[in-house]
């Protein structure tokens, strides 16, 4: 089943269980959906965007709220903090499970050794093979920070 469809089928769910914070968090994720088919149609591209892009569009949109969340945080606006959490954990859903922080650390570390990088001159080079081996399950801002850190 493809992840539009997915996110379609858990809205009609979510309305009949007339959950509000469900069903408007995922019609935002819909519209972000169309507004991205709308500005990637073409005569050559009817149907919209892929999956890939859709996550892609999820992932912005996680970054987003996390954005929200921590300048709620710092204001102490505890209800529009709960809005933007329980937002941000819909989203997640439809995402694979990202790493831990732990598992980042060690992915970072294997890297490094298979590459023989030693300075932070190699970063790009590192982040390039990580990019290309956990693009799905990997922050890459966590990744980065944590590269830094072992290269310096």
């Amino acid at each position: 089943m493809s992840l539009r469809k997915n996110i379609e089928d858990k809205l009609q769910n979510a309305l009949k269980q007339k959950d509000k914070v469900l069903s408007s968090t995922l019609r935002l994720i819909l519209a972000a959906i169309k507004d991205k088919d709308i500005a990637s149609r073409s005569k050559d591209n009817r149907e919209g965007i892929k999956d890939d892009d859709i996550k892609q569009l999820l992932k912005k949109m996680i970054k987003q709220r996390s954005e929200s969340i921590e300048i709620y945080k710092k204001n102490s606006r505890d209800d529009l903090l709960a809005i933007e959490e329980k937002e941000a954990e819909v989203i997640s859903e439809f995402l694979p499970k990202q790493l831990s922080e732990e598992e980042i650390v060690s992915i970072c570390k294997k890297t490094i050794t298979s590459l023989g990088a030693n300075s932070i001159k190699d970063m790009g080079k590192v982040m390039g093979a990580l990019k290309k081996d956990y693009s799905e399950v990997l922050d890459f801002a966590k990744a980065g920070n944590i590269l830094k850190e072992i290269l310096k």
